[in-house]
């Protein structure tokens, strides 16, 4: 067994180059702790999808290493698969097969049978109870509904008992209850000491569960960080007030931004519902902005203090900047 010290995951100096093709991944580094709850975020083309093949083993880095428990994927694959899960985009499933079938052949994959202590058959039965599979487990695969099939592929990533577990988009394209359900168990795993590595499109899913996240952008690690740090270091909440009375319609908000300090007017905006916003980054400011607005004879109502999401730091950081190209040459 690799010592504890070591983490979960290691990611050292990865560079992906696809031959006449595009630059995937430039060199990203960084470590998943144990039982951590990691997200990497980036948008389409950032490389997100050819990193998560180079750790599983389904594609070769130019140059660096990966490491999964401690285990190399180039010169132990057994091992690092053995310690790792994953969940892929893509519906992919064997139409002659039933549900449980299905598990028991992956399971076999891994040379486990159904005696195995911790793998044998009463983990199937629980793995199919907590993603409610059970009353679909002798329908055979193609009866099955998109979500069902995608519930499938978690068990099936489950079904060794990996301690570490990759989910690439999971809930893309699913209902709320098979989201609930989904996440229900994921957080149960990773309180019982499952590393989670998350990759989502619903950034309120990774600000809910992820302790920390790295975003990449164009085949480049942008950020990495602790989520609740990176919300804090990145955005600053932004005071929202509307104009009250007769100043709401009658040249109010030029006399409004007139009356702000030059810092703050520079950053200040106009909403699509007429509400104007202002950087709020502490209480002082606060407070001036509302001292200044009295002073110029406003006064304002409908008053909101809105904090950043991880939507807007995801956006501010990766910008415009995706190119398909990267992750679409590798398919």
């Amino acid at each position: 067994m690799p010592p504890i010290s070591l983490p979960a995951l290691s990611v050292r100096d990865v560079v992906k180059q696809y031959r006449d093709g595009p630059l995937a991944l430039g060199g990203v580094s960084f470590d998943v702790k144990r039982g951590e709850f990691f997200g990497l975020l980036g948008p389409n083309g950032a490389g997100k999808t050819t990193l998560i093949s180079i750790i599983a083993g389904l594609a070769r880095a130019t140059s660096g290493n990966v490491e999964v428990m401690g285990h190399d994927v180039v010169a132990d694959p057994g091992r690092a698969r053995m310690n790792l899960g994953v969940v892929p985009q893509e519906l992919v499933f064997d139409p002659f097969f039933t549900v449980r079938e299905t598990l028991v052949f992956t399971r076999g994959y891994y040379g486990l049978g159904r005696r195995d202590p911790r793998c044998g058959d009463d983990w199937i039965d629980e793995v199919l109870h907590n993603l409610d599979l059970t009353h679909k487990a002798d329908a055979n695969m193609r009866a099955l509904s998109g979500g069902m099939k995608r519930r499938v592929l978690v068990a099936q990533a489950l079904v060794h008992r990996p301690p570490v577990i990759i989910l690439d988009e999971p809930t893309a394209g699913v209902d709320v209850e098979l989201r609930q359900t989904l996440w229900k168990f994921i957080a149960r795993l990773n309180r019982e000491g499952c590393t989670v590595i998350l990759t989502t499109h619903y950034l309120e899913e990774a600000e809910q569960y992820c302790h920390r996240v790295a975003m990449l952008k164009l085949g480049k690690l942008v950020a990495l960080d602790d989520t609740r740090t990176l919300l804090r270091t990145e955005s600053s909440a932004r005071l929202l007030f509307r104009l009250a009375g007769a100043a709401a319609g009658q040249g109010g908000i030029p006399r409004a931004a007139a009356a702000l300090p030059p810092e703050l007017f520079a950053h200040a905006e106009v909403l699509n519902d007429g509400r104007i916003a202002v950087p709020a980054p502490d209480a002082a400011t606060i407070e001036l902005v509302l001292h200044r607005l009295r002073e110029a004879g406003l006064s304002a109502d409908d008053i909101e203090l809105r904090h950043a999401d991880l939507e807007e730091v995801f956006l501010r950081l990766t910008g415009n900047g995706g190119d398909s190209s990267a992750d679409a040459a590798q398919a």
